[in-house]
């Protein structure tokens, strides 16, 4: 059995939608998007930059409709941030997704 392994944003009080962008998710009326930005070290930070090597290699991901559906708008031309991600297999959790081209 391959294990899941979870990579995910979230805040101290339990906030995990729109860490990206203040457009990103706006569902339920939120208006604190692109939340995460802030708080990403303008300097070289050697040790994270090690943890983002590690999140960035090629694997399979597992993500949710939404979530799919914002990186499928988003991934296919931003591949140089993150190389192979059009590439990779891609399961998502959607009884209503029929088909995507990504």
């Amino acid at each position: 059995m391959r294990k899941i392994i979870v990579q995910e944003f979230l805040t101290l009080d339990g906030v995990m939608q729109g860490p990206g962008g203040p457009e990103e998710d706006i569902s339920g009326g939120f208006q604190y998007g692109g939340w995460v930005a802030p708080y990403f070290n303008a300097e070289p930070d050697p040790a994270f930059d090690v943890i983002m090597q590690k999140w960035m290699q090629p694997s399979d991901i597992l993500l949710g409709k939404h979530t799919f559906q914002i990186f499928e708008s988003y991934w296919p031309t931003h591949t140089e941030d993150w190389p192979g991600i059009n590439d990779v297999n891609k399961y998502i959790l959607s009884t209503s997704l029929e088909h995507s081209d990504w």
